[in-house]
């Protein structure tokens, strides 16, 4: 009986299921876009090594300008190589910096399209960020102490330069400079929807040389031997740095300690603020269509008053009654619910295909949304 009213009534049943299915579709697509864009944001700033930590002169994330960090002293050359002498707990001590992308690197007649990252390390560099030899050699101490001009390049480069031959040994250019490649590495994908294989690596002294002169400031790069190390590192680094870029006791850090989690934090705050907004939009639309829904099922009931009368004459009672027109909601519902769920993860998931992160089903949200869009619809009829 109710598919049969149901089908009775085409255009009634189509727009309440419109309404329903808008309703949960504002908040599945809006919610599965934000827990998309949070997982590619974790997956995009995890990019230290285990029980690592980033020493640098400004804070990783700042908005906007402030006075007290562009006036601290640079982290230079020296102060990172006493850092990696003086201090004992950590494993490893990497130096490095990166600058702005180089127009074009060639290599005979072929050149770059997209410009790649530059930047300038030690042999423990790679590590640090999770990359990988795939061939050819690392970068040793000698390459940095006689500042040789050599590099390792990353897969889009090769793809570029070398799509039919062994890159290694084969001199390219970078800004007119001859750099020897030594090495390849592992293909890594793309975070934020950037490919990370478009660069190209060197010694940190050579990069310093190169590229960089008198005005830079090295990150610095420090791995504990364990997690339950880590905060005994963290503290002799920091008292070693302090000691070394001569700050006065009593007196705050003049360098940046930046950790995953740190990261992870600052980002979350401002998704949280995101999700607010977003959900203050979803609540809007949900209210707009539980509203067009009420006023549907208000005509469907004012419609068949008749159907009502005759029903109640043979017998029905109103629990009868109200059971056939609830039955109906829930149908309505259901199938509403279903396609909303499914175009709103379909949606907020395009961002997923974008950035190259795994697709997410926002389970907690798609409950309350098809629960609160349901209740709004069975109000009226149980009034």
């Amino acid at each position: 009986m109710t598919f049969d009213a149901i089908r009775a009534n085409k255009l009634r049943s189509t727009l309440t299921l419109l309404g329903i299915s808008v309703g949960i579709f504002s908040v599945i697509s809006v919610m599965t876009a934000i827990k998309t864009l949070e997982s590619s944001i974790e997956s995009g700033l995890n990019v230290f090594g285990t029980n690592t930590f980033l020493i640098t002169k400004d804070p990783a994330i700042q908005f906007g300008r402030n006075e007290k960090y562009r006036n601290r002293k640079n982290i230079d050359l020296d102060q990172y190589l006493a850092l990696k002498e003086r201090a004992k707990l950590p494993i490893l001590v990497s130096g490095g910096d990166e600058t702005e992308r180089v127009r074009v690197v060639r290599y005979k007649d072929k050149k770059t399209k997209q410009a790649p990252r530059v930047s300038g390390g030690d042999p423990g560099t790679l590590r640090t960020v999770n990359t990988y030899i795939a061939d050819g050699r690392n970068l040793t101490e000698e390459d940095v102490h006689l500042s040789r001009s050599v590099c390792i390049i990353g897969a889009d480069v090769v793809d570029v330069l070398f799509p039919f031959e062994d890159p290694l040994g084969k001199v390219i250019q970078l800004q007119g400079i001859n750099f020897t490649v030594v090495g390849i590495t592992e293909r890594q994908g793309q975070s934020f929807g950037q490919s990370q294989d478009n660069y190209v690596f060197m010694p940190v002294t050579t990069f310093l040389q190169r590229f960089r002169g008198k005005s830079y400031s090295l990150g610095i790069t420090v791995e504990s031997e364990s997690s339950e190390l880590y905060s005994e590192t963290l503290d002799e680094v920091i008292g070693t740095l302090r000691a070394i870029r001569k700050v006065p006791p009593g007196e705050e850090n003049d360098f940046e300690i930046t950790t995953n989690d740190e990261l992870m934090e600052t980002f979350g705050s401002f998704t949280g603020s995101i999700k607010i907004f977003a959900f203050s939009i979803s609540v809007i639309a949900l209210i707009v269509a539980g509203i067009g829904i009420m006023n549907i099922m208000l005509v469907s009931v004012t419609e068949r008053i008749k159907e009502i009368g005759i029903r109640k004459a043979i017998g029905a009672t109103r629990r009868h009654i109200l059971f056939q027109f609830l039955t109906e909601s829930v149908f309505l519902c259901q199938i509403g619910g279903i396609i909303g769920v499914v175009f709103g993860i379909a949606a907020g998931n395009i961002i997923s295909l974008v950035a190259k992160v795994p697709a997410v089903i926002p389970i907690d949200w798609a409950i309350y949304g098809v629960i609160t869009v349901s209740y709004t619809h069975l109000t009226l009829p149980t009034k």
